[in-house]
């Protein structure tokens, strides 16, 4: 028995043995009847009849895919496979390592009970001693530069191995002081009556007098923690191992993130041999468990047809066509269709080393060219030395102060210069200052290479900013979309945002953007608010307050009745993107009901039509080209074969895949009033991933989904929250449950920009 004050680490082996007899436990296990599965749910699943065993039963199977792994010693997360396999890992810096592995489930498709096999990447800590990873992570080169408070947090729930005995422990925290200071009670046998008596002694000197290990440079810094709340156990630092495969569930820096994209892309020949290669080695036809429920897997993989379908046809400036190639096109030598005039506008330059009159003649010269108008600016502000190195709210604050002591009136636009690219911290405030409190539209750039494909991007966003159009479809023109240039049809794109892993207590953003100006198709307007961390279900669609209705539908249908020429809308399309099939009730049920009664209470007797459709990018599906090295034409859409074998639901490639191998977007129709017929369906999906004014290339999903998501980025900007990540433990603990402290409200967008698509 050890005193309450701690011990570091193991006794000697000879007391070891003397005490074991005590320390044996009998643990006692219960083993319960919880439910009985019929397996012949799957069979049915497959007939097209469905029961309320059939989650259950293929979760059955996916559990013993999960043992069959487990059982190798692999990693698991959720339903992917991670081999403690060092020609798997890569460095992505700060301590962290990409773990290549492979995501395996089964499904019930047309074509039968199918196994859905993929390459997947997960975050790992970096194995190896505790201070090199430490160094790592806060990115300095000596132990005595390291933040302790910083490193508790980092370490906290992490699995080290202690030298020498190998021992595996897991961290819960450091000891007050450093390895030379920290004290603890050891008893020892005095002389020969046999007594023990407790004496003090620091624990490097327990280490190095009374277990004979050198320690090179642990004095001077804090142990290692292992203990008990009241019972510490303290090793010195230099002694502790990371153990291999665990997981990093912090969020990553952009650094990081692009470095994870970049290592962990492969081309479709590559990913095919990959995953042919798993396939064999996993084997699973040895798995007792399958073959006892009569599983057997095939080899190869499954062979479905698909379609191609053709690109619509697009519109520039003076009803020009533009034709697109491989799913892109450009402006050369065009206009855009509708161009704005940018006038009343000023440049400021939050001390960005750029030479700014260049830009702005360049931007002038170049708007010409696509149709634009752009005026000579009012002014060009440059940042108070001064304020460099200030807060970022007070620079903002500062350059506000100058824009309106120099500006006659309030600006119309403003181009906002900032030094750095990515993360700049000024981009928040100076957004919510320019779109909440003063409606004015702003477009931030940070120049590093300017030519002409960047300028002319610039404007393209400007341009939608400012109520103009980039490009429109010819059949949102001539209008014939069938069923929707009949008759007037909103359409709704929803997305919820969540805050980066870890960070327990970050509102989620839910964002609904919706259409305008009917028989358009091509133009959005965008309402966000906030709700409670990690919920998926968007709480706010319908907010009744008295009389008055503050929810995100209310606005979109106001907002399309005024831009459409007084006519509400008979039929409402709804792309709703985020949610796993375990929602797609809550979906249904929840937010369709709020929807509904948005509509009901602003006319009673109205009764729209409605067709929902999810689209989900996170899972597994990929399709490949028998014998090609090249990524599925953009417009190829997959509908037999491994789809659902009842509910209507497709795959689409709408973009073209540059890098790496193409993700499909599956598109489950779950409800359909307004009776699309599926071609006429994939035509308008494909057709909505062609109108995003962002950019000359038909995107992967359709653009409303896409707009919701970026304007829930960036209002989610007009709220710094701390950067909780580095508080939270590495295994994710702390999470608050959904729905259960106050939200903090987002700030509402100033009238004159409400209806702007400010978010392009």
């Amino acid at each position: 028995r050890t005193p309450a004050n701690g011990s570091p680490g193991n006794d000697s082996p000879d007391k070891k043995r003397v005490k074991r007899p005590y320390q044996t436990k009998t643990f006692k296990v219960e083993l319960s009847f919880a439910a009985r599965i019929p397996m012949s749910a799957i069979a049915m699943a497959l007939k097209g009849q469905e029961s309320e065993h059939t989650q259950e039963a293929i979760r059955v199977i996916d559990i013993i895919l999960r043992q069959h792994s487990s059982k190798q010693g692999c990693l698991l997360v959720r339903q992917s496979f991670f081999h403690n396999n060092p020609s798997n890992f890569v460095d992505l810096g700060g301590g962290v390592m990409g773990c290549r592995g492979f995501h395996s489930s089964f499904r019930a498709t047309q074509s039968g009970l199918s196994l859905n096999i993929d390459v997947s990447t997960t975050m790992i800590v970096k194995p190896g001693p505790v201070v090199d990873f430490l160094l790592a992570n806060q990115k300095v080169d000596h132990p005595n530069k390291i933040d302790w408070a910083k490193a508790k947090r980092a370490l906290k729930n992490l699995r080290i191995k202690t030298s020498p005995a190998n021992t595996e422990y897991k961290i819960v925290g450091l000891s007050e002081r450093n390895c030379y200071e920290q004290m603890f009670s050891l008893k020892q046998r005095n002389g020969g009556n046999g007594d023990p008596e407790a004496i003090e002694i620091s624990v490097y000197d327990y280490f190095v007098k009374n277990r004979g290990i050198e320690l090179r440079y642990s004095g001077d810094f804090p142990c290692i923690n292992v203990g008990k709340p009241r019972r510490p156990t303290y090793f010195p630092i230099e002694l502790c191992q990371l153990v291999p495969l665990q997981r990093y569930t912090k969020s990553l820096s952009t650094l990081q993130r692009s470095s994870l994209v970049e290592k962990s892309r492969q081309k479709p020949q590559e990913r095919m041999s990959v995953l042919s290669d798993v396939l064999k080695r996993s084997s699973y036809d040895t798995e007792p468990m399958l073959k006892a429920c009569g599983i057997s897997i095939a080899q190869g993989f499954t062979q479905v047809s698909g379609r191609v379908l053709q690109a619509p046809k697009l519109k520039a400036g003076n009803g020009e066509d533009i034709f697109t190639r491989n799913g892109r096109w450009n402006f050369n030598n065009k206009r855009l269709a509708r161009a704005c005039v940018v006038d009343r506008w000023a440049v400021v330059n939050f001390s960005a080393r750029c030479n700014t009159m260049n830009l702005v003649n360049d931007l002038i010269k170049c708007g010409g060219m696509k149709g634009i108008t752009v005026e000579k600016p009012h002014i060009v502000i440059e940042e108070n030395g001064s304020m460099r190195r200030a807060p970022a709210p007070k620079r903002v604050e500062d350059m506000f102060e100058q824009v309106k002591s120099k500006l006659p009136g309030a600006p119309k636009f403003l181009l906002c210069i900032l030094a750095e690219r990515k993360n700049s911290d000024v981009y928040g405030p100076w957004k919510r200052k320019c779109l909440a409190d003063f409606g004015i539209v702003t477009q931030c750039v940070a120049p590093t290479r300017v030519n002409d494909q960047y300028l002319t991007n610039v404007l393209l966003k400007i341009n939608a900013k400012l109520g103009g159009m980039n490009s429109l479809l010819q059949i949102e023109m001539s209008p014939s979309i069938p069923l929707v240039s009949k008759v007037p049809t909103l359409i709704l794109g929803m997305d919820v945002s969540h805050g980066s892993p870890g960070q327990s207590d970050i509102p989620s953003i839910a964002a609904v953007v919706g259409s305008r100006e009917w028989p358009l198709v091509s133009k959005y307007r965008a309402s966000v608010r906030s709700q409670s961390p990690k919920l998926e279900m968007i709480d706010s669609l319908f907010k009744p307050q008295g009389t008055d209705d503050d929810g995100l539908v209310r606005e979109c249908l106001i907002d399309f009745y005024t831009s459409s020429g007084k006519r509400k809308p008979d039929q409402i399309i709804i792309f709703r993107d985020g949610v796993s099939e375990s929602q797609f009730n809550q979906v249904l049920n929840i937010e369709l009901d709020q929807i509904i009664e948005a509509c009901k209470f602003l006319d009673e007797n109205w009764n729209p039509k409605f067709t929902l459709i999810v689209a989900q990018k996170n899972h597994h599906t990929k399709f490949f080209i028998p014998g090609s090295p090249d990524n599925v034409p953009p417009g190829t859409v997959v509908d037999n074969a491994v789809c659902h074998p009842r509910n209507y639901d497709f795959y689409m490639c709408a973009h073209a895949g540059m890098i790496g191998t193409t993700r499909p977007t599956h598109y489950h129709i779950l409800h359909d009033e307004i009776h699309f017929a599926a071609d006429d369906l994939q035509d308008l999906v494909h057709s909505l991933s062609y109108v995003y004014q962002r950019s000359t290339t038909a995107i992967s999903v359709v653009s409303p989904i896409c707009y919701a998501h970026l304007a829930a980025a960036q209002v989610a900007q007009f709220i710094k929250f701390d950067e909780m990540s580095e508080t939270s433990s590495s295994q994710g603990g702390g999470h608050t449950s959904a729905g259960s402290a106050p939200v903090q409200e987002l700030p509402r967008l100033h009238e004159k920009v409400r209806s702007s698509m400010f978010f392009c």
